[in-house]
């Protein structure tokens, strides 16, 4: 797959490569804080992964806002609630 950078959210607006693992341990993170068994969160997690990286086939550049926000719309229909933490993190916490 071809390097995908992702705008960081801030005055600086830097950039790092996107890493699927990082975005799958986010996934799971959300899905434990839920109380989900750890193996739904892991299958939960690469099958919303499957899901961003065919739509990040087609952009170079990407904002961490549109990356949650993907990732949030392809976890709704799989665990709506976990999908609310998930796009909610930095409000709750």
């Amino acid at each position: 797959m071809k390097s995908i950078d992702v705008v960081k959210r801030g005055k600086s607006r830097t950039t790092e490569s996107f890493e699927r693992a990082k975005l799958e341990r986010s996934i799971r993170a959300a899905m434990r804080t839920v109380k989900t068994p750890d193996g739904q969160a892991d299958d939960t997690a690469r099958a919303v992964c499957d899901v961003v990286m065919q739509w990040l086939e087609t952009r170079p550049e990407v904002t961490s806002a549109d990356l949650r926000r993907q990732a949030a719309a392809a976890l709704h229909p799989l665990h709506p609630e976990a999908a609310f933490i998930y796009q909610n993190y930095k409000v709750i916490m």
